[in-house]
Parts: structure tokens; C-alpha cells; sequence
């Protein structure tokens, strides 16, 4: 692939900068977006130092007209965007009955509506080109739920329902829309889990029938096939990475 642009959700860090820079890698010109635009542009200057064309902002995808924005900004810099990775996400692990309101509708805002508007106003680019590649990140916790991960599960299981139905509107357009529901993986997300006692780390990976945690890079590789030409005839799928836990 060359000259196709991407922009990626929250990839200033874990899964999300291994995709920037796997796409970028594959020949893509990326766009990072993260609340940290200083790691975002940090992630950019690498991936430029390496002969890739990149650019960070620094984006809030709870705020519509801040992505807005970003996405003109990425046109005017770069290209139209065909490729679309929803990767920002959040998670506050909490007792159920101990979760506010607020922490809800910010679950909600960041994991799944922050999809929703991304796909709205980076669609109509897809459209006109006649291709497209939205994979959006969920979570293998929509598989069987998670305590203590209400708001997340809820807003993951979201993505799932999104994907398969965007993918039934836009597949006769040259559009797929998949998700990727990772496993465990080893990001500061699910360090600050494990670090407040609701996953036992160890104990998850024994159960991975391959016997090691995740890696960012593996999400990075399926991301990388989903989003390439090879993969036109797949969409409205969820495509496990998650070492044989969820078959």
C-alpha cells in the first residue's frame, strides 16, 4: 500500500502507536490522534525519522467539532482519509454500584461514541474514493463481561454492534468495517487494571492457551491485513487476537 491515509485513534501509545507505526511501516501516511499531543507528535517524529509520513494532534474524541478539525487538518497535510483505526479507548475499574453517572457517559463518550463520530466524518472521504478500511478496536470482554468493567464491556459491546452494521450499509460501496476485540495485551491500560487488583495477570495468562500475554504488535498485524486490499472480502466481522482464550 502507498499513498493511503490513516488515521488512528488514540496512538500515541500501547496498541494504538503499534498500529501507526505498522501502518506507516506498510507505506501508509498515518495520522495520530491523541489527548497527549505531545506523545502524538513524538510518535509522528519517529515514524518520519524512519522514512514515513506522519502527523500528531492532539485531539479530545469526546469533542465533535475538535474532530472535526483534526480530520480537515488531515486532509489539508496529507490526503483524504481512506483508513480508519478507532482505537482510543478508557477504562476505570469500579464496583458497579460505586459507578457514577459521569463515569458512565465518559465510558460511553470515549469508547463508543468517539467511534460513531469518527466513522461519520471520515465515511463521506471513503465514499467518494470508492475504498475504505474502518477497523475498530473492541474488546474480547464483550465475549462473556468483566467485573468491575461495566461501563467498558457496555461501551465495547457497543463497537461490536456498530462495526456489523456499518458493515452491511457501506459494503457495496468498496467500504469494510471490521473489529478487532484484543485479548490480553500488555498496554498501560491493563497495567492500571491489574494494578487496582481486578485482573490477576499471572493467572490470565496461564489460561491463554499460547501461554504469554499479548503483544501491541499483534493487534498491529491483523489491523495491518484487515485495512489492506487482500482483505476486501471480509467486513461485519470480529476477528479474535487473544492467544486462543475466545474461539
Amino acid at each position: 500500500m502507498t499513498d493511503r491515509t490513516a488515521i488512528i485513534t488514540g496512538g500515541a501509545s500501547g496498541i494504538g502507536e503499534a498500529i501507526a507505526r505498522r501502518l506507516a511501516a506498510d507505506g501508509n501516511m498515518v495520522a495520530i490522534f491523541d489527548l497527549d499531543g505531545d506523545a502524538a507528535e513524538s510518535v509522528a517524529a519517529s515514524i518520519a525519522d524512519r522514512g514515513g509520513k506522519a502527523v500528531g494532534l492532539q485531539v479530545d474524541v469526546t469533542d465533535r467539532s475538535a474532530l472535526e478539525t483534526a480530520v480537515e487538518d488531515v486532509r489539508a497535510r496529507l490526503a483524504r482519509p481512506t483508513v480508519l483505526v478507532n482505537n482510543a479507548g478508557m477504562s476505570v475499574p469500579s464496583p458497579f454500584l460505586d459507578i457514577t453517572a459521569d463515569a458512565w457517559q465518559r465510558s460511553l463518550a470515549v469508547n463508543l461514541t468517539a467511534a460513531f463520530d469518527c466513522c461519520q466524518l471520515v465515511l463521506p472521504d471513503m465514499i467518494d474514493e470508492g475504498w475504505g478500511r474502518i477497523v475498530n478496536i473492541s474488546s474480547s470482554s464483550v465475549h462473556s463481561g468483566s467485573p468491575g468493567l461495566s461501563p467498558y464491556v457496555s461501551a465495547k459491546s457497543g463497537v461490536v454492534g456498530l462495526t456489523k452494521s456499518l458493515a452491511l450499509e457501506f459494503g457495496k460501496l468498496g467500504i469494510t468495517v471490521n473489529t478487532i476485540p484484543p485479548g490480553f495485551i500488555d498496554t498501560p491500560m491493563l497495567r492500571n487494571t491489574v494494578a487496582k487488583g481486578f485482573v490477576d495477570l499471572d493467572l490470565q495468562t496461564a489460561k491463554t492457551p499460547v501461554g504469554r500475554i499479548g503483544r501491541p504488535e499483534d493487534i498491529a498485524a491483523t489491523c495491518a491485513f484487515l485495512v489492506s486490499d487482500e482483505a476486501g472480502y471480509i467486513t461485519g466481522q470480529m476477528i479474535g487476537v487473544n492467544g486462543g482464550r475466545n474461539t
